[in-house]
Order: C-alpha cells, then sequence, then structure tokens
C-alpha cells in the first residue's frame, strides 16, 4: 500500500509550537523525530489507568519506528513508563501535551540508547566501515 504524501501549512494560532501538543495541533501529524541510532521516529500520546490511588491516571509516550531502506513501513516501536500523572485523563492527556519537544527528544534518546550496539555506531557508519579495518 503506497500512501501518498501531503503538506499542510503549519497552523500558527493552533497552540505552541514548542510543544508536544501545540506541534501537533499546528501541524495536524505527529511530531518525529531522528533516533540517535540514526532512524526515523514519530510518536503519540499513551493513556492508561495506573492503579494508584493519589495518581489514577498516567501519559507514556509511543515511538513508531520506520523503516529507512526498502518499503516505506513500521519497523518496530518503543513505549516510554508513564512520564506524567493527573487525576483525570484529561489532566495527564494534558501534562502529556504540554513537555516541550525537547523534553519528549530526550525521552527518545534514553529509549533508543540501550537499543543500540555497544560501539555507538550508527548504522551508516557501520556500513560505510564495512571492509575497512578499524
Amino acid at each position: 500500500m503506497v500512501m501518498a504524501g501531503r503538506h499542510l501549512p503549519p497552523d500558527p494560532n493552533a497552540g505552541d509550537e514548542s510543544t508536544l501538543g501545540g506541534y501537533m495541533a499546528g501541524h495536524s501529524r505527529p511530531a518525529a523525530f531522528d533516533g540517535p541510532d540514526g532512524l526515523p521516529y514519530s510518536v503519540d500520546l499513551l493513556l492508561d489507568t495506573t492503579g494508584e490511588t493519589a495518581r489514577p491516571w498516567g501519559g507514556a509516550l509511543l515511538f513508531v519506528r520506520w523503516r529507512r531502506v526498502g518499503e516505506a513501513g513500521v519497523d518496530g516501536h518503543l513505549e516510554s513508563d508513564f512520564v506524567v500523572h493527573g487525576a483525570s485523563e484529561e489532566e495527564a492527556r494534558d501534562a502529556l501535551q504540554h513537555l516541550t519537544l525537547h523534553e519528549v527528544k530526550a525521552i527518545l534518546d534514553a529509549l533508543v540508547q540501550p537499543t543500540m550496539p555497544e560501539s555507538g555506531r550508527r548504522w551508516w557508519d557501520a556500513m560505510r566501515a564495512e571492509g575497512t579495518t578499524e
């Protein structure tokens, strides 16, 4: 299945573009990031009950990893633990939407780092070095 790309100009009145919710509202799409592994990720909000009386709702982030090579599609995903809490689902959603894009990127980097090879090399550096001695 081929999906045609679309370009819609951002709506500067939709919210603070430096926050996750403001970016998503202004651009009418999820925010996207390059991970430290050099792969592209998009992010979505996850909300669920925590089972805790003091903070019954939690918000986490779902990062979808996209294929870099070959047929377009999803290559995997990473989920954060709860990064915000709230007394209601609405409160937890609002807290997630107020995370800055820098905070979201830091969460992605922390999730990706342990999955990278011990060498810390990105995939394109490893491909470039193939057949050479280091």
